[in-house]
């Protein structure tokens, strides 16, 4: 018998599940963003922090639901979003600051191009800490819906919801 063989059990015993991501954690998400708009694309982009601000998230004291991102001076921007103070933090920081958002030049060049348009705005979505611990925000570009849109979308989750309760019963 190998003299390995105990340990290579070992070692393939304390891998970790590829679904179970310790790091990955949803800070605060903008659950009215689907109500209020129709998303057409979305995309992950970094944030810029101060220590305190991390500090403060990891405590998920954040909240995103009455911000909007803005392209302006060829730079992308958070503006509005709610990060509590951390109690203690040496230096703090302004729970309401502006914070610059991070994507490639291209990337931002599309987004200024969208927002351009008629009625098209950049709403975040999820704020969140990915699996390396970094924080990220995931922003959608998006169309405000109107009253008859957003009726009309919730008949089709209510019918959906119907549709699925008939199945389970009769299948």
């Amino acid at each position: 018998m190998d003299s390995r063989a105990p340990r290579d059990y070992l070692h393939a015993m304390s891998k970790p599940k590829k679904n179970a991501d310790p790091n990955y954690k949803v800070i605060a998400e903008n659950r009215r963003a689907r109500h209020d708009y129709a998303i057409q694309d979305d995309l992950e982009c970094g944030i810029v922090l101060s220590g305190s601000e991390v500090k403060s998230l990891r405590e998920n004291t954040a909240n995103i639901a009455e911000s909007y991102a803005a392209v302006e001076d060829g730079e992308l921007w958070l503006v509005n979003s709610y990060i509590a103070p951390y109690e203690q933090a040496m230096f703090g920081h302004e729970d309401r600051r502006r914070r610059k958002l991070l994507v490639s030049k291209k990337e931002l060049a599309r987004l200024w191009n969208e927002t351009q348009r008629k009625g098209m705005t950049i709403v975040p979505l999820v704020l969140y800490f990915n699996h390396k611990g970094i924080a990220k925000l995931k922003v959608g570009v998006a169309k405000g819906k109107k009253i008859h849109d957003k009726r009309e979308t919730e008949a089709k989750r209510d019918w959906n919801r119907q549709k699925q309760r008939l199945l389970k019963e009769r299948g």
